[in-house]
């Protein structure tokens, strides 16, 4: 089994992870390739895996790399990619504005490369 990492984020940077995993459906809808390169097996799995990372996150529970990659990716994908992601409308279905969100997003990106969290390429 993997190591779990802890890694100590805010109450908005958790909320930013859950939410990336958990936006998808809305106006953010994944292909089966893009859910593969975000480390997924199907569209399915994303909904399955991601409710379940997402939870882990929000409680403050420590992630595998695997599991804290899959969620950063999946986040940075449906907050910016206006293609596959909600994109324009991150606004509306996150709550916040995109300074607000990129630095949360920016400052769990640090944290997490710190922590040694995230794998680089080590899924596509």
């Amino acid at each position: 089994m993997s190591q779990e990492i802890d890694v100590d984020l805010t109450h908005d940077e958790r909320a930013i992870l859950r939410w990336g995993l958990r936006d998808w459906g809305g106006p953010a809808s994944a292909s089966e390739d893009l859910v593969r390169v975000m480390g997924f097996e199907s569209i399915a799995d994303l909904f399955r895996e991601g409710q379940r990372i997402a939870e882990l996150i929000w409680t403050g529970q420590p992630l595998t790399a695997r599991d804290w990659t899959r969620a950063l990716v999946a986040t940075e994908f449906v907050w910016a990619s206006e293609v596959y992601g909600a994109g324009l409308d991150s606004i509306y279905t996150f709550g916040y504005s995109d300074a607000e969100a990129v630095a949360f997003l920016r400052s769990a990106q640090r944290k997490l490369r710190h922590a040694g969290a995230i794998r680089r390429s080590s899924i596509i």
